[in-house]
């Protein structure tokens, strides 16, 4: 088959909005030169765009616009490897669907097990968050909220009293089975993570489970957080 085929035989198969790398094309190295001045006549006539070096998309045009891949896309090799979840999206992108902020950001945070520097991939910038836990299909939604408990200071566009209050509401929905786990995934975070999340499961009448024991009696943890919007905050020996 013509390399000049076999692109369009794998663009006309690839979704819009779905992030390719040169590797996908699987070509022979011979002819990776051939393959990169094709895909910039694609780029050229509008028929993808590019994202950055070596990576390529097809464009979904709408009455509104171009519309951008998904973050899960932009970032998807630090999401999965060889069919292995290896990180989740988190930070502001993950809140706003959280019901936690409203802020658009075109940056995008991953929790990861490994220690990785920052980039930038086109006009995205992509930070991590090392994360202790394993992280699993069924515990990313518990290490989310979990890491809005930590990242509590720096959520755009709200307070940290509206962010607990949210944060409440979203552990409040944890099914009681999860409840315990959830806690389990709490002990690898940092100290003061514990005793805010002690602090609302208390408050919401939440069994806090191994939370206290985890944590030093003589520790105090200076929070912006309201006497009034979290009342049981001194259990915790947040001031």
């Amino acid at each position: 088959m013509l390399i000049a085929d076999q692109i369009k035989e794998k663009l006309n198969s690839t979704p819009d909005g779905v992030v390719f790398t040169l590797k996908d094309f699987k070509v022979e190295p011979q002819y990776e030169a051939a393959l990169v001045k094709l895909l910039s006549r694609f780029v050229a006539k509008g028929e993808l765009e590019k994202l950055s070096k070596g990576r390529y998309y097809k464009p979904r045009k709408t009455i509104f616009g171009t519309l951008k891949p998904a973050s899960s896309e932009i970032a998807k090799d630090f999401l999965e490897k060889d069919g292995k979840l290896i990180g989740y999206i988190t930070g502001t992108a993950a809140f706003a669907t959280m019901g936690l902020t409203t802020q658009i950001t075109s940056s995008i945070m991953i929790g990861s097990n490994k220690y990785r520097r920052p980039l930038k991939r086109g006009e995205y910038n992509i930070s991590f968050l090392l994360q202790p836990n394993e992280i699993t299909e069924q515990n990313i939604r518990l290490l989310r909220i979990l890491d809005a408990i930590r990242l509590i200071r720096e959520i755009p566009a709200v307070t940290p009293d509206e962010c607990i209050l949210r944060l409440g509401e979203l552990i409040k929905n944890i099914p009681k089975q999860e409840q315990q786990i959830f806690c389990e995934l709490a002990i690898s975070y940092t100290p003061y993570v514990r005793a805010l999340l002690g602090a609302i499961m208390e408050q919401n009448n939440i069994n806090t489970y191994n939370l206290k024991a985890s944590l030093s009696g003589v520790t105090t943890y200076k929070l912006p957080i309201s006497d009034d919007v979290l009342l049981t905050k001194q259990n915790w020996n947040i001031v």
